[in-house]
């Protein structure tokens, strides 16, 4: 086999059909659920089920996770936004409009966790305002772990649809 058919095939940029795209997708996933606001789910864990020391540590690393996203998006929010926008706007463009495969793909990866993004700074925003203590931390680091669960789950599938119909349309046109 030739060398740059190995790497044409390796490196394919029919992203739908690519199984290096739907592993890629499903750890983005499984990493954004494990993480919640930076704080692993099984701290989480550990803090309802022990108490105690794990309790006090995973409120330490809930505030200083919180301070931390707290201050980077007072600090270059704006910026972040606008960056953010032009990104996802060159892509939704060049993706739907100018029907590049690619861009399709990587919009539907960055376009939720950018939504993922604006719930993780409005749960740090409400868990600095109201500095919820034990359970009740518990409790809204979970919520906050279902809502990244529910989009993950809203965005998987509607990444599988495209993907199916992009490689269904290819499938036809080249057939």
């Amino acid at each position: 086999m030739d060398l740059y058919a190995t790497v044409r095939e390796l490196i394919d940029l029919r992203s739908f059909s690519n199984l290096w795209y739907w592993i890629g997708l499903a750890v983005v996933w499984s990493s954004a659920s494990h993480w919640v606001l930076g704080v692993p789910l099984d701290m989480i864990q550990r803090a309802k089920k022990r108490g105690g020391e794990a309790m006090d540590d995973l409120q330490s690393l809930t505030r200083i996770s919180c301070n931390r996203i707290l201050y980077i998006s007072s600090v270059s929010g704006l910026w972040l936004l606008g960056f953010s926008c032009f990104v996802l706007t060159g892509l939704a463009m060049l993706g739907f409009y100018y029907n590049v495969e690619f861009a399709q793909a990587v919009f539907l990866l960055l376009f939720p966790m950018s939504i993922v993004g604006l719930i993780s700074i409005s749960t740090a925003r409400l868990i600095d305002e109201k500095k919820p203590q034990g359970l009740a931390l518990v409790k809204q680091l979970m919520r906050h772990r279902i809502y990244v669960q529910l989009l993950g789950v809203l965005s998987i599938f509607t990444t599988a649809m495209w993907g199916m119909a992009q490689n269904m349309n290819y499938s036809v046109l080249f057939n």
